[in-house]
C-alpha cells in the first residue's frame, strides 16, 4: 500500500454490525496512528473482542503456515537422504560386482581351466569361493557362446546366459542394473583373453543392491530429529510473533485496519485517473500514484509543495491553481496529453481547495499508432506474399523472402534450409536435419552472421534447435540473463550484441506438416525491439514462404527426374565414324524439360545421318516420346530408306501414339513432333534429307558463305496421309551441317527472323572446329533464362579419297564374275588387306552371280575401303533377296547364307535406279 501524508477521505461505509454508516474519523496533521486506534476503538466497544478472534486466527495461519514450510523441509530431507542412499547402493554394488568379475577374469589359470576338458569341474569351486568370500550373489564363467561354466545353482550350469554378453565377447566390459529373480541387482561381465588375446569366454560377477547399505541411510533418524526440534522452535517463534502483534497494534484487528484504509486503496489503486487534491494557498495535500504517473512526479516527494513549484506545464498550472471549475479541458503533460476536471470543495462543507482529476487520452494517439502499425504489417504481408514465390527456384524463393522483410520488418534476415532440401529431395517429417544457410540479406554488407553456403551448426537449447521442433523463438532482449542465446551460447549472444544486434526471432519454415528449416530476423537499434505482434507476422510470412519453397522442391524434383529421364534417352556420346567431326550442344529449359532430341547414326558405305528432332509439351511425357520416337529412327535406320521414307514411318508412329493415348486417357490429344532427317555420302559429297515441320538446316561453305536450304518443311509428324519431300544438296569438303532445334532460334522477346538472321552472322563469322562453332552460337544465341531445350548438332563434312574407292561395271555375263573376282583382288593386295582377299572372292561371286541371274542391268561393283571393308553390288531391280537355309537336298539357295557368315553385317538398300546389296568386313 503507497503511504503518503496528508488527510484521508472518512469513510462512508457500512459499519462492522451492518446497517448504520459508520462515524466520521477525520485524521487531523500531527495525529498518529496509535490515536487514531484509539478513537476507533472506543466508537466501537465490541471491536477489542472481534480482534483478539481475528488476531488468533492469522496466528493460527501463521502457526500452520510455518508447520507445513518445516515438514516439507523434512520431507525433502528424507527424500534426499533415501535417494542418495540408493544412489551409493547402486555405485558399491557396481564396483563391487566389477572388481570381483575383472579378478576372477584374470585370475592366474581361469585359461586354463577354461580350455580344459572339464572347466566345470575347475572352475565352479573357484567361482563359489570367490562369492562366498567377496558377498556378491553369483560368479558365472561362460564360453564365447554364452554357455554357463559355473553358477550358484548348479542345475543352471550348461545353459544361455541372461544377460547382454555380446559386447563383453567383442573384447568390452559391460556393467548393467536389471531385475532378476532375487531382485534388483548389478551384474558386471569382463572379457577373458587368452595368451593370444582372443575372447575365449566372459565372467560375470553380481549383487542385490538390497545388500549394501550406505551411511546416507544411518542420516535418516538425525534429519528427522532436527526437524522436529525446528517445529518446536517454529512453534515458540510464532508465539512471540503474535504476543508482540496484540501489543503493537492494542487489539485492532485486521478487519478494522483494512476497512480505515479501503478508501485509500480505492483512490490510489482501483481509480484509473489522477486525482491531486490542492488546500487553500495552493499547497498540494494529496495526489495518487496516477497522478504521479501522470504528471511524472516523485512518490511523496510533493506533499506541501505548492503547484507552481512542481514544474508542470504552464497551462496545467494555471488550471490546478486557479481555483476555478474545468470540465473536460485538454493540455499537455510533456509526452501526454491529459484531461483535466478541476472542482471545488467549498461547497461541499469540506476545507477549502480543490479536487483535479486527470486522465490520460494519450492512449487514444496510441491506438492510432497501433492501427498504422496493423495496417503497415497488413501491406508488408501483402507485398511479400507477391514477391515471394515468384519462381520455382528454392534459393531463389529463400532470397526473395530475405529480401521482403528488411530493412521493413528486419535489419538481418537469414533462411537455413535442409540439405535435401536443396537436392529436391523430400525432408524426412518431424526430424532434426543438416541445414545449410541458403539465404542472407541485411541493411549493411558486412553482416556478423554466416554466410551463404556455410553448413549451420544446432547446439541443443538454442532457438535454432527449438526452431527445428516447430516452436517459433522470440528473443526481445538479446541481452538479457534469460535471453534463450545468452543461457545456452553466451559467446555468440555476445558477439550478436557487439555488432548492434539486440533483438531476435526464429521461426520455422512447416509445409505440409514437413520441417524445410528456418527462418531468422534481426533488428538492430535502428528498429525497436519485436514483440508477439512482431511474431506473428513472422510466423505468417515464413508460412507463406515455406509453402512456395515446398512447391519449388517437388518442382526441382520433377526437373530432376525428367532432365535424368532425358538425359538417359539422349545420346551418351558420339559413334565413330569418319565422314563428318561433329560436335553438340543439348541444354534443357529452366522452367521444364522438354522434347527435343539429336542423334548421330552411322550408315553402311561410310554414310552417317543426321537427326534432330522436337515433341511439343514439357515434362516427363514428353521425354518419353522423345525417347520412343529416337528409338524408332534407330530402328528405322537400319532398313537403309530414304530419309522421306522414314519419316513416314516416324509420322505412323507418332499417330499410334495418339490413339494409345487416347485409348488410355478417354481423350484424343496430339502429340505433335518435328524432326529433321539428313544423310551425308562421303563419297558423293551430297546430303539427302528431309523434314517433318522443322526449322531446315544450315550449311556452312568452306569460303564462309552460309545459307539456309530450300527444303520443303513437310508436315508435323502424326498427321498421317501427307507425303514428306527429299532434296539432295552437294556439301564440299570442310563444309558445315548445322541442326538445331527452335529454343536456339525463338523465344518470348525474340522472332524466329530474327533469330536466324543472328544464327546466319554468327556462323559467318566462327570458321573454327565444330566445338568453336558450337560455343560461339550459343554465346551469341543462348536466352538469359532459357524456356525451351536446345539441341545444336555441328557436323563438318570429310570426304573419302579417291585411292579408297574402287567400281567396277560389269555386263550381265556368267563370265564376268571371274575378271570382277581378278580386279578385286587385285585391289585388296594395294590395300594391304591379303587377308580378306577369299573372303571377299567369296562375297563378290555370290552377289555378282545373283545380280547375273535374277535382276536386270546396269551392274556395278564397289569397294570401299574406310573403317570397314565395303562390298556393294548394285543392279537395276527393285527386288530384294531374301536369306534362307537351303535343306542338304537343295542344289542352290546358300548364297547369302555363306555372305551372312563371311561379313560382319549385311543388307539392301534401294536408290532411285534400282538397289544395293552392300556386305561389311571388319578390317585386321
Amino acid at each position: 500500500m503507497a503511504r503518503f501524508r496528508g488527510r484521508p477521505p472518512a469513510s462512508t461505509g457500512p459499519g462492522p454490525s451492518g446497517g448504520q454508516p459508520r462515524d466520521r474519523v477525520r485524521l487531523r496533521p500531527g495525529r498518529d496512528q496509535e490515536s487514531d486506534g484509539r478513537a476507533y476503538r472506543r466508537s466501537r466497544p465490541e471491536s477489542r473482542r472481534r480482534a483478539l478472534l481475528g488476531m488468533r486466527s492469522v496466528a493460527g495461519q501463521v502457526f500452520v503456515l510455518q508447520v507445513v514450510i518445516i515438514l516439507l523441509l523434512v520431507v525433502a530431507a528424507g527424500v534426499e537422504v533415501f535417494v542418495q542412499a540408493r544412489e551409493d547402493a547402486t555405485s558399491e554394488a557396481r564396483n563391487r560386482s566389477l572388481a570381483v568379475a575383472q579378478t576372477f577374469a584374470n585370475s592366474p589359470g581361469i585359461v586354463a581351466a577354461m580350455q580344459s576338458a572339464h572347466p566345470t569341474a575347475l572352475l565352479q569351486p573357484r567361482a563359489e569361493a570367490t562369492r562366498l568370500a567377496t558377498g556378491v550373489d553369483f560368479v558365472v564363467v561362460t564360453d564365447d557362446h554364452g554357455i554357463r561354466y559355473t553358477h550358484p545353482i548348479p542345475n543352471r550350469i550348461g545353459k544361455k546366459f541372461v544377460g547382454d554378453i555380446g559386447p563383453a565377447l567383442a573384447g568390452q566390459t559391460v556393467t548393467e542394473t536389471i531385475h532378476g529373480t532375487i531382485g534388483p541387482l548389478v551384474q558386471a561381465i569382463v572379457p577373458v583373453f587368452d595368451s593370444h588375446h582372443k575372447v575365449i569366454g566372459a565372467v560375470s560377477a553380481g549383487i542385490t543392491i538390497n545388500q549394501i547399505s550406505s551411511t546416507s541411510q544411518r542420516r535418516l533418524p538425525v534429519v528427522l530429529a532436527a526437524g522436529g526440534i525446528a517445529l518446536a522452535l517454529a512453534t515458540f517463534g510464532t508465539w512471540l510473533v503474535v504476543r508482540r502483534l496484540r501489543r503493537q497494534t492494542h487489539g485492532l484487528g485486521p478487519v478494522e485496519m483494512t476497512r480505515m484504509y479501503e478508501h485509500h486503496d480505492a483512490v490510489l489503486h482501483a481509480v484509473r485517473e489522477g486525482v491531486i487534491i490542492i488546500g487553500d494557498g495552493g499547497r498540494v495535500l494529496l495526489a495518487n500514484d496516477e497522478a504521479c504517473r501522470l504528471l511524472e512526479l516523485p512518490l511523496g516527494d510533493h506533499d506541501g509543495r505548492l503547484v507552481t513549484d512542481l514544474g508542470l506545464d504552464q497551462r496545467l498550472t494555471d488550471l490546478l491553481a486557479g481555483g476555478q471549475a474545468v470540465t473536460d479541458e485538454v493540455v499537455s503533460a510533456g509526452e501526454r496529453l491529459l484531461v483535466v476536471n478541476v472542482r471545488t470543495t467549498e461547497g461541499a462543507g469540506g476545507p477549502t481547495g480543490v479536487v483535479a482529476t486527470l486522465r490520460d487520452s494519450t492512449e487514444l494517439r496510441v491506438l492510432s499508432g497501433k492501427a498504422d502499425q496493423a495496417r503497415k504489417r497488413l501491406k508488408l504481408l501483402y507485398e511479400a506474399s507477391a514477391a515471394i514465390g515468384t519462381t520455382l527456384d528454392v534459393t531463389r524463393t529463400a532470397e526473395e523472402l530475405t529480401g521482403a522483410v528488411v530493412p521493413r520488418f528486419a535489419d538481418f534476415a537469414s533462411v537455413d534450409l535442409a540439405e535435401s532440401l536443396l537436392h529436391g529431395d523430400e525432408p524426412v517429417p518431424s526430424q532434426v536435419v543438416d541445414l545449410r544457410r541458403t539465404a542472407l540479406h541485411g541493411i549493411r554488407p558486412d553482416s556478423p552472421l554466416f554466410p551463404v553456403g556455410t553448413s549451420i551448426p544446432v547446439a541443443p537449447g538454442t532457438p535454432h534447435a527449438r526452431a527445428l521442433d516447430g516452436h517459433p523463438v522470440l528473443d526481445a532482449d538479446l541481452t538479457a540473463p534469460q535471453s534463450h542465446w545468452r543461457r545456452t551460447r553466451p559467446a555468440w549472444a555476445d558477439r550478436l550484441v557487439g555488432q548492434g544486434i539486440h533483438s531476435l526471432i526464429t521461426v520455422p519454415l512447416l509445409a505440409r506438416g514437413t520441417l524445410l528449416g528456418v527462418a531468422h530476423f534481426y533488428r538492430t537499434a535502428t528498429h525497436e525491439a519485436f514483440d508477439s505482434d512482431d511474431l506473428s507476422l513472422a510466423e505468417e510470412l515464413a508460412a507463406r514462404a515455406a509453402v512456395c519453397i515446398d512447391n519449388a522442391r517437388r518442382f526441382t524434383r520433377e526437373h530432376g527426374l525428367a532432365v535424368t529421364l532425358q538425359h538417359s534417352l539422349l545420346p551418351g556420346g558420339l559413334p565413330e565414324q569418319s565422314a563428318l567431326d561433329v560436335a553438340y550442344r543439348y541444354l534443357p529449359a529452366h522452367a521444364g524439360v522438354g522434347g527435343d532430341w539429336f542423334d548421330v547414326i552411322p550408315l553402311p558405305g561410310a554414310r552417317v545421318a543426321l537427326v534432330v528432332g522436337d515433341v511439343v509439351g514439357h515434362g516427363l511425357h514428353a521425354a518419353a516420346t522423345m525417347g520412343r520416337l529416337r528409338t524408332a529412327v534407330h530402328n528405322f535406320s537400319t532398313l537403309d530408306v530414304p530419309p522421306d521414307e522414314l519419316l513416314g514411318h516416324l509420322d505412323v508412329l507418332v499417330n499410334q501414339i495418339d490413339l494409345d493415348r487416347a485409348a488410355t486417357d478417354g481423350e484424343m490429344s496430339i502429340t505433335g513432333a518435328t524432326c529433321l532427317y539428313a544423310i551425308y555420302d562421303p563419297v558423293s559429297r551430297t546430303c539427302t534429307m528431309a523434314r517433318a515441320g522443322h526449322l531446315p538446316p544450315a550449311v556452312v561453305r568452306p569460303d564462309g558463305s552460309v545459307d539456309f536450304p530450300d527444303l520443303p518443311a513437310g508436315p508435323p509428324l502424326g498427321l498421317v496421309g501427307l507425303p514428306f519431300e527429299t532434296t539432295e544438296v552437294e556439301v564440299p569438303e570442310g563444309s558445315r551441317l548445322v541442326l538445331y532445334t527452335d529454343g536456339l532460334v525463338e523465344d518470348r522477346t525474340r522472332d524466329i527472323d530474327v533469330g536466324l538472321d543472328r544464327l546466319r552472322a554468327t556462323l559467318a563469322r566462327s570458321p573454327g572446329t565444330p566445338e568453336e562453332t558450337c560455343q560461339a552460337v550459343l554465346d551469341a544465341l543462348l536466352p538469359a533464362h532459357p524456356t525451351d531445350d536446345i539441341a545444336l548438332l555441328v557436323a563438318r563434312t570429310r570426304v573419302l579419297p579417291a585411292d579408297r574407292v574402287a567400281t567396277w561395271e560389269f555386263p550381265p555375263d556368267p563370265a564376268a564374275v571371274a575378271p570382277v573376282r581378278a580386279q578385286v583382288t587385285e585391289r585388296l593386295t594395294a590395300w594391304g588387306l591379303d587377308d580378306l582377299a577369299f573372303a571377299t572372292e567369296l562375297i563378290i561371286s555370290e552377289l555378282v552371280t545373283n545380280a547375273i541371274r535374277y535382276a536386270t542391268g546396269p551392274f556395278r561393283v564397289r569397294l570401299l575401303c574406310d573403317r570397314v571393308l565395303t562390298c556393294e553390288v548394285c543392279d537395276g531391280s527393285s527386288t530384294s533377296p531374301h536369306l534362307r537355309y537351303a535343306a542338304t537336298t537343295d542344289e542352290g539357295g546358300r548364297g547369302l547364307f555363306l555372305v551372312a557368315q563371311l561379313s560382319e553385317r549385311w543388307g539392301t538398300r534401294y536408290s532411285p535406279d534400282g538397289k544395293v546389296i552392300w556386305a561389311e568386313q571388319a578390317l585386321p
